[in-house]
């Protein structure tokens, strides 16, 4: 059986979303990420966030399969992007939280929840949010 990723709300050196994003490289160079995760891999949140840390997804995905804990990798990010400090890390995790709440994303959100039988459940708001609700850790 096929794996869901880890939790967004997982913190590698304060930053979320980060751990999320590299076990699902992981677990794609396994052959065991879950399908309809293959088709956006290295795009929506993934490259955002890899944006955010000014490295090339491409890069990052050589760098994961080399190994090495999130930790290690994220400094590796820093050395070749650039190195988030206290603010930047504040901003980023305030952003993910709010992902798909009346923005850009809010329509991608709905598609996403009518497709997996979750549109009645008001309580999503945010792509994070699904995230929990699709992947199994709320119901």
């Amino acid at each position: 059986m096929k794996s869901v990723p880890l939790s967004a709300c997982r913190e590698t050196l304060g930053m979320i979303y980060f751990a999320r994003m590299l076990d699902k490289i992981r677990l794609h160079a396994s052959g065991n990420l879950r399908e309809d995760f293959c088709d956006n891999l290295g795009s929506g949140l993934d490259g955002r966030c890899a944006n955010y840390l000014r490295v090339d997804y491409a890069d990052l995905t050589n760098r994961v399969t080399l190994g090495g804990i999130d930790e290690e990798i994220l400094h590796w990010c820093y050395q070749i992007g650039r190195e988030l400090n206290e603010g930047d890390i504040f901003i980023w995790n305030q952003y993910l939280k709010k992902v798909g709440w009346n923005d850009g994303t809010t329509e991608i959100l709905i598609r996403r929840k009518k497709e997996s039988g979750l549109e009645s459940r008001d309580e999503i708001q945010t792509m994070v949010d699904y995230f929990d609700y699709d992947e199994g850790r709320k119901s």
